[in-house]
């Protein structure tokens, strides 16, 4: 035996093999009869109904499916106004940073500078606006600034509160405060340039 004539007939074997199997799957194994495709009419029927009946119960719960949405809506809109309204991060900064110049002046302290600032993700939806800044001050009047802070109508939060005694006589605090707020998603995921 050769080769060639190995291979030939093995390709004979495989050719009768694919065939026998495609005449018991078409032919011997074939479904003829003619109900494969077609329903009765008195089946039909009965299945219709049923179908409509399911249809009418989803269309009834239509009005309070969208009752719940539009309550829904109007809640989130309602939050919303809370977010700093800010096209990027350095404008975010920026109005953080006039709320505490402000907030601080109308309690006698002195809130110029801005240690450092960041913008990251919060959640999949929104981003959080954060700056850090130094400050001194008495007691009363960091308490007088926090309190107007948890005021405001945006969502601000402060997310660390340094405070530091000093033995002077006017019992001057020494103050590092993070101040962060809500900014919309296009804000958290702007790219930031290359800088310092």
């Amino acid at each position: 035996m050769t080769t060639g004539t190995l291979d030939r007939k093995t390709a004979i074997l495989l050719i009768g093999g694919v065939g026998a199997i495609l005449l018991l799957r078409f032919v011997v194994l074939a479904d003829h009869s003619p109900s494969a495709g077609v329903v009765s009419a008195a089946e039909s029927v009965p299945m219709a109904e049923a179908r409509l009946r399911r249809l009418r119960e989803i269309a009834a719960t239509l009005p309070a499916r969208e009752q719940q949405y539009q309550q829904a809506a109007a809640e989130l809109q309602t939050r919303e106004k809370g977010i700093l309204k800010a096209e990027t991060g350095a404008q975010a900064h920026a109005i953080l940073q006039e709320k505490l110049h402000r907030i601080g002046e109308a309690n006698g302290i002195d809130i110029r500078g801005m240690e450092d600032a960041r913008v990251r993700p919060l959640g999949n939806d929104y981003g959080e606006a954060m700056v850090f800044v130094r400050f001194s001050c008495r007691i009363e009047q960091l308490v007088n600034l926090l309190a107007q802070l948890a005021n405001e109508p945006e969502i601000l939060a402060t997310n660390q509160v340094q405070v530091t005694g000093s033995a002077t006589k006017e019992k001057m605090l020494q103050v590092r405060l993070g101040l962060s707020g809500v900014v919309s998603q296009k804000v958290a995921k702007e790219k930031r340039g290359g800088g310092l």
